[in-house]
């Protein structure tokens, strides 16, 4: 399943890419794209809503500013 979330305050492209790199690492996801133009984070995984807690953990290590609009 491919779920798409929009992203609020996420500050520089180098934050989307390190926040990108560790959610790929998360077990059970197959792909992540973060998107620093569009503010938008994509990721395919088979249960998406159960990785979210780890998910919100990695962006906010990286961004703390940043949320996510579940």
């Amino acid at each position: 399943m491919k779920k798409t979330y929009k992203l609020v305050d996420l500050d520089c492209a180098n934050c989307a890419a390190k926040m990108q790199d560790a959610i790929k690492k998360l077990d059970g996801v197959e792909d992540c794209t973060v998107n620093f133009l569009t503010q938008k984070m994509t990721i395919t995984a088979d249960d998406v809503e159960a990785l979210m807690p780890a998910v919100l953990k990695c962006v906010k290590k990286v961004e703390p500013d940043c949320q996510v609009v579940l």
